[in-house]
């Protein structure tokens, strides 16, 4: 007898594990790092009331991101520039979960505020190289940039058209001069830290430790991007394979566009795309 209420409980233990097991999804979220903080803030408030649910987010950038989202080895990718038409299928899908500025920041003690696309352009292609030609201080100008991965720097290449080509091949334009950072977080501490630097990063992680110039007279804003005259901006993707996803992914995808989420990316500081 004793044996059969040991045997009982045993079997009872594995099918509630089972259970369990089956009740806790995982979604796993692959890409940009721009769009990561963001990304995390959607997987935190969905499980919410999804608590079944668990968003899992990583962010070595949109690169990765579409690979992962292309071979299958995440559930859903980031990216934070357009993809290329050598990583366009039919079968992987995106759809714009918000858009973004870029913002060209620098240093506090800058006095510098307002510089036009052509000024930034010179100066990231090494043309320009001290901030007496632009109207500051007779100082050499840092320029830092980020990885070849980054979506950031996909999308502010085509923007300021700092693409050339070599051999019918487009490749950067960016001066082989400049100080290359991994993430938005780590190119903030670089021109925080460094008077003299200019970078750019996501325009809804930028805070007091640095200033954001004007491009053109026109200062990065979310209204100035919805209005069209701030055009130093960007999409922010989310990429899935057709074939291979599942009814909770998909169910994540579809609160994504939802008023509540795209209520969180105002306040986060991005454009809704609703």
């Amino acid at each position: 007898m004793k044996t059969k209420v040991i045997g009982a409980l045993a079997l009872a233990g594995s099918m509630a594990f089972s259970v369990a097991a089956v009740a806790n999804e995982t979604i796993s979220v692959v890409g940009s790092s721009s769009v990561t903080p963001l990304m995390e803030v959607f997987g935190e408030t969905y499980s919410q009331t999804n608590s079944n649910v668990f968003v899992e987010v990583q962010g070595p950038g949109s690169s990765a991101g579409v690979r992962a989202a292309t071979d299958g080895s995440a559930d859903l990718g980031m990216s934070s520039r357009n993809l290329k038409d050598s990583e366009k299928s039919d079968d992987l899908k995106e759809i714009v979960v918000a858009r973004d500025g870029i913002a060209v920041v620098v240093n506090n003690k800058n006095p510098i505020t307002d510089l036009s696309k052509e000024d930034v352009t010179k100066i990231y292609k090494g043309e320009i190289t001290n901030w007496n030609q632009v109207g500051g201080e007779d100082k050499p100008i840092v320029v830092v940039t980020r990885d070849t991965a980054s979506g950031t720097r996909g999308a502010f290449e085509d923007i300021m058209s700092l693409k050339k080509k070599i051999n019918d091949i487009k490749v950067s334009a960016i001066s082989q001069r400049a100080q290359v950072t991994s993430g938005n977080g780590q190119l903030k501490t670089t021109v925080a830290n460094n008077p003299f630097a200019i970078g750019y990063i996501s325009l809804g992680t930028v805070d007091d430790s640095l200033k954001a110039l004007s491009i053109d007279g026109h200062v990065p804003s979310v209204a100035a991007i919805k209005s069209g005259e701030y055009q130093v901006q960007r999409p922010f993707l989310v990429l899935y394979k057709a074939s291979k996803i599942n009814p909770t992914t998909q169910s994540f995808l579809d609160w994504s566009l939802t008023t509540e989420a795209q209520k969180i990316v105002s306040a986060k500081g991005y454009i809704a795309v609703n």
